[in-house]
């Protein structure tokens, strides 16, 4: 299994003004397998000109989208992608229901986020390796039944969690978004199903440059996304 992230930034970042810096945060997406993709928001097809990468989506087969705020689903885009990828197609999934593509398995949870409607989480699994990834941005505290349907996996080999509000304690947003803190006490109760895990959806006013970041998360056994970020599990 592959994951590119193409973004990793919340809503605050100025999109206006891209960088290949390692310090500059797009809005968050993820493209999976080259084939399946994870938010068509409005930074996607900047991303591919500012990597040099114009064949990034040449694969499409699968679009899907955790909630449809700004940062996440761009209508124009999802439409270019559409007509550009003859094979491709979007999918809406219903909470606690999966599909099935040809090269995966999608499994969908509700979101711990109350400004949007029908955020969801998701679980999506490689059908020829078996490996599986959890996909939680834009979330706080995962609710009760999806930590106990995750469980039921018994194995999940990489889970990327929502860090929008860096270290800040004592904040109206924990209600929706994790801090760091609530992060590191996730990441210890789901040792038992996963030993490998990564933050993104990294606010800028939030949060310390990434370099500070790693060394403050490495510390947990927990890594830092960052845009361009290629992971192969």
């Amino acid at each position: 299994m592959k994951l590119h992230f193409l973004g990793t930034g919340a809503a605050d970042w100025d999109i206006n003004s891209p960088s290949d810096s390692i310090n500059f945060r797009r809005f968050s997406s993820m493209l999976v397998d080259d084939c399946l993709l994870i938010d068509p928001g409005p930074c996607i097809f900047e991303f591919a000109e500012t990597f040099k990468m114009p064949n990034l989506f040449a694969n499409l087969k699968d679009v899907i989208c955790t909630h449809k705020h700004a940062d996440h689903f761009n209508q124009d885009n999802l439409n270019r992608l559409l007509d550009e990828c003859a094979n491709a197609e979007f999918h809406e999934i219903d909470a606690f229901d999966k599909l099935e593509t040809d090269k995966h398995v999608i499994y969908a949870y509700p979101a711990n986020h109350g400004t949007a409607i029908s955020p969801k989480h998701y679980v999506v699994e490689n059908k020829e390796d078996g490996k599986r990834v959890f996909y939680g941005l834009d979330g706080a505290w995962l609710l009760c039944d999806v930590y106990k349907a995750l469980l039921e996996f018994g194995k999940i080999d990489l889970m990327v969690f929502d860090a929008t509000i860096g270290n800040i304690e004592g904040d109206y947003r924990i209600f929706e978004h994790n801090n760091l803190a609530m992060i590191k006490e996730m990441c210890k109760t789901f040792q038992k199903i996963c030993s490998n895990f990564i933050i993104s959806h990294m606010a800028r006013t939030l949060h310390a440059p990434h370099e500070e970041l790693v060394k403050d998360m490495e510390r947990n056994g927990i890594m830092v996304a960052h845009d361009n970020l290629i992971i192969k599990l």
